[in-house]
């Protein structure tokens, strides 16, 4: 929950004024248990979205970000949860992990990688990509960061909040139409 991307894309979204919650999926830093495979760590952004919910029962919208590993869990939550209305999808390792759940992607969302990563390809991000855009009823926007690596290291930060920033923003205005 300390890595770079997660911080930065935590203070994007609070300073749009969400609610935010960072957490460690179990085994990591200090929290209890050990890697599951994804499946306990689905049931532990589960759990961090249905407290959140508990704090703020009237809210209009819910979003869900993740970044690398994190955006593999965050995009089977939102197959999983209805209220999510928009998503935030940072270096989805899409050369690792199974995306194919995503039929149908059930909200529109943002796909966003850097040119450089070498741990999620961008090569496999725009094949995923691809995929999604073939789903109709959703509007999957995709966009590279040219010359970023993985963690979107400077100069990149600011460019990869500022595109998460915009593209929610936009969003938000639309939904109020």
């Amino acid at each position: 929950m300390n890595n770079r991307v997660v911080y930065n894309l935590h203070y994007a979204f609070f300073n749009m004024g969400f609610t935010v919650l960072r957490f460690n999926f179990r085994g990591v830093g200090r929290s209890q248990g050990e890697y599951d495979q994804g499946v306990g760590e689905l049931s532990d952004a589960a759990s961090a979205l249905d407290y959140l919910q508990s704090m703020n029962q009237n809210s209009k919208h819910c979003w869900v970000a993740g970044f690398s590993f994190g955006a593999w869990i965050g995009m089977q939550l939102l197959m999983r949860r209805p209220e999510i209305t928009g998503f935030i999808s940072v270096a989805p390792p899409a050369n690792m992990y199974d995306f194919s759940f995503l039929a149908p992607c059930p909200s529109s969302g943002l796909v966003i990688n850097g040119t450089r990563d070498r741990v999620a390809p961008p090569a496999d991000t725009q094949n995923l990509v691809a995929k999604l855009h073939e789903q109709k009823g959703i509007t999957i926007t995709h966009t590279e960061i040219d010359g970023a690596g993985h963690f979107f290291e400077d100069p990149h930060m600011d460019t990869l909040t500022g595109n998460v920033t915009e593209y929610v923003q936009r969003r938000l205005t639309e939904t109020t139409r």
